[in-house]
Parts: structure tokens; C-alpha cells; sequence
């Protein structure tokens, strides 16, 4: 059963920013957490899988969420873009505020089903990657890696670049790793099949 039958993926709207729990919205509606470094392609994504071109905002300007936002699919669905971490033009004290909100939702929101965690296919997973992976891993909050870029590597060379980011991330084999690209969409099914077995 593809993701259309299932809901209608092109039916979907910002719902709301929140910069706290208490700005949450107060009902059982699952939720995909969307995670990754500034500028790793967060907001293409979530416009490719849902077919949309602007329905999150893109930047050439890493760290342009602040916020977390939440996106409607379909009243079936939300996906949660957070912010960008590893993103060195902003106050310590600001990347401390992100950081702290980005666990507080990780670490308490019961509508959480899993984490997309967003990684460059393009490069070794960075610190801030690897220990974006343990935070999940040791809360037991399941995760979805994608890799995003892919069209920008060669496919001769995936299968050395997937075990280069595996490796980095000392990735453990039961979870699902999704190569993806926006550009030439490829792994948009794969990536739906995936986010639906948590809901």
C-alpha cells in the first residue's frame, strides 16, 4: 500500500512554531521529528516528500529555523522540523536555547514516534551528527537515518559512502538508512514506507 492511500501526502500545511511545550499542539496526532545540521537539507526534504516546493522554507543561511515547526499532513500526521544544529554563526547562548529545546521535545513529547535524522551522504558524519545519533540511541527514541545529497556522489561510490557514514556513526544495523537525494528524488518511497511503520 503506497503512502497516498494511506494519506494524502499533498495535504499538508504549517500548523504552528513553538519555542516551548507549552506551545505544543494538545492532541494524540503522531509526530516524525525531523533532525540534522544547519544547511543538510531539512526543509528540501520535507518539501520532496511531500511535493511541495515552499512549503518549508529553504535558505542558502544555515540556522534559519529557530524554531520548532510543525507540519500537518493530512490530519494524520505531523512532521517536527527542529533546528539546525552545528551552526557556528550564532551566540553560544542561542545554540544553548536551541539545544535545550530540541531535548525537551525530544525527550518528553508522548506523540513522538521516531526521529528522521539527516545526515550529508556526501562526508564522515561530524561530531555534532554522531552525538545527535547516541542522544537518540540512549533515550531509546527510534531513528530513521537518511542521507541526504546523494546526487552529488557518484553512484559508483555509494556503497563506499555508505559505509563511510555507517561507520562514523558507529551505526547500529537494526535501524533503517535511507539514501536520498531532492534533486533527482530518489528515495521519497522508501523514506514514506519507513515513517509509516511508526504510526
Amino acid at each position: 500500500m503506497s503512502e497516498e492511500q494511506i494519506l494524502n501526502t499533498h495535504n499538508a500545511s504549517i500548523l504552528l512554531s513553538a519555542a516551548n511545550k507549552s506551545h505544543y499542539p494538545q492532541d494524540d496526532l503522531p509526530e516524525i521529528a525531523l533532525a540534522g545540521r544547519s544547511n543538510v537539507g531539512k526543509s528540501s526534504f520535507i518539501n520532496t516528500i511531500l511535493g511541495r516546493k515552499s512549503l518549508a522554507r529553504t535558505s542558502s543561511k544555515p540556522g534559519k529555523t529557530q524554531l520548532l515547526n510543525f507540519f500537518n499532513v493530512d490530519d494524520k500526521l505531523r512532521l517536527v522540523d527542529v533546528p539546525g544544529y552545528g551552526y557556528a554563526k550564532v551566540s553560544k547562548a542561542e545554540r544553548a536555547r536551541w539545544g535545550k529545546m530540541i531535548e525537551e521535545y525530544l525527550t518528553t513529547r508522548q506523540n513522538l514516534r521516531a526521529v528522521v535524522s539527516l545526515v550529508d551522504f556526501r562526508h564522515e558524519s561530524s561530531q555534532d551528527d554522531i552525538q545527535m545519533y547516541e542522544f537518540l540511541k540512549y533515550y531509546e527514541i527510534p531513528v530513521i537515518i537518511v542521507a541526504t545529497k546523494a546526487d552529488k556522489v557518484p553512484r559508483g561510490r555509494w556503497n563506499k559512502h555508505e559505509s563511510m557514514v555507517k561507520k562514523s556513526l558507529n551505526f547500529d544495523q537494526t535501524d533503517a538508512f535511507i539514501i536520498f537525494s531532492s534533486v533527482e528524488r530518489i528515495g521519497i518511497d522508501e523514506s514514506w514506507d519507513t515513517i509509516l511503520e511508526y504510526l
